[in-house]
């Protein structure tokens, strides 16, 4: 793996085991329910021009970071409830980098996206952790990847948040900070 690609994907590219056991998906959800902490601690005590750096070259910013976090967890969170209200509903898509480069992703204070993270994930970790094994097998219909499963869907943010976690962990020891 190139140096470059370690920046990228410093904990690796997501891959779903096959089958999900029930110990994957409790797993995931002590993830989601952890990640508010995690991310708080991860950016504790930097300073605005540490926030505003670059996790690697040609890459966000630690702001860009934590804001992006919020945006793409709502969308999760939203996606998997329509998946458990509705029959396999088609759920749009949205450019993810478009809406990091919107003014409030490049200077709006993290603190209002972690504000939202606390409130947000104890409402989808409490979700998660009432689903039956049935419902853990819904789907909902993603425009550029298909079907999708809830299931599936909660690892992938499970890794999503240790993923930018990593990010931002990483830059504060490469920069020893």
């Amino acid at each position: 793996m190139s140096p470059l690609a370690d920046l990228r994907y410093p904990i690796g590219r997501f891959a779903a085991p096959d089958p999900i056991a029930s110990q994957d998906l409790q797993t995931a959800i002590d993830a989601i329910a952890a990640l508010p902490s995690e991310l708080r601690a991860a950016v504790r005590d930097l300073n605005d021009f540490q926030i505003d750096t670059p996790y690697r070259p040609d890459g966000w910013t630690v702001r860009q970071l934590v804001h992006h976090i919020a945006d793409s967890h709502m969308n999760a969170f939203m996606r998997m409830r329509k998946g458990l209200t509705e029959r396999e509903p088609e759920i749009m898509a949205y450019n993810e980098k478009a809406w990091a480069e919107l003014v409030d992703s490049r200077h709006a204070e993290i603190d209002l996206s972690l504000t939202l993270l606390d409130s947000l994930h104890r409402r989808w970790s409490m979700m998660l952790r009432s689903m039956t094994d049935a419902e853990w097998q819904r789907t909902f219909l993603h425009p550029e990847r298909g079907p999708v499963r809830l299931d599936n869907n909660a690892l992938l943010y499970a890794w999503h948040g240790r993923h930018h976690v990593a990010h931002i962990t990483g830059l504060r020891q490469r920069e020893r900070w």
